[in-house]
């Protein structure tokens, strides 16, 4: 399995263990830093690894940033990501068992370092349950393909507005259009 790694300042000492584990579980591994322990906004690298996980670059991602819930509010921004914040054994589980989340998000100042190698393992080994859950995944999927489908249909519309008759003015305040007063 591929799995993209990413953490912001919070989280960069983590990283380095979080993917020595993760390749020692016999994965391959794309590491998007932060490379440096300066600050840098979370939403910067979750859009790096959902960006990969969505377009099926990598199989999954692990992001991890002062609580994780930063960076999974980002990631699941995007198309195909189901970003969960995990914080034990149980939301882990069920998160792919139930879920088939395909990013785990983690904190960094709220988890032990064992904890957190205890669930990036539990996570990576989890499979999906499919059946009833098979279903509801299915429905998510619809409802994001529908939103995106609304959002680029009123992006278009707004790049390609319906011309108004020259006699008349827009109401701007959400009204009837004017008739030009120059009759």
């Amino acid at each position: 399995m591929r799995v993209a790694v990413g953490t912001d300042h919070r989280g960069y000492e983590l990283r380095p263990k979080v993917i020595e584990l993760v390749e020692r579980l016999g994965h391959e591994v794309l590491d998007v830093g932060t490379f440096k322990p300066d600050p840098i906004d979370y939403p910067d690298i979750a859009s790096i690894v959902a960006q990969k996980v969505g377009n099926g670059e990598v199989d999954r991602g692990i992001l991890i940033c002062g609580t994780g819930l930063g960076m999974c509010i980002a990631a699941n921004k995007f198309p195909g990501v189901r970003a969960a914040p995990c914080h034990d054994d149980l939301t882990v589980e069920m998160s792919r068992r139930h879920n088939d989340a395909n990013v785990l998000c983690l904190s960094a100042d709220l988890l032990g370092e064992r904890l957190i190698q205890r669930m990036v393992e539990l996570w990576l080994s989890t499979p999906f349950d499919g059946g009833r859950h098979a279903r509801r995944v299915e429905k998510i999927i619809q409802l994001e393909q529908h939103l995106h489908a609304e959002a680029r249909s009123e992006a278009e519309t707004q790049c390609h507005p319906r011309t108004q008759p020259a006699d008349e003015k827009p109401d701007l305040l959400g009204g009837q259009s004017q008739q030009s007063s120059s009759r």
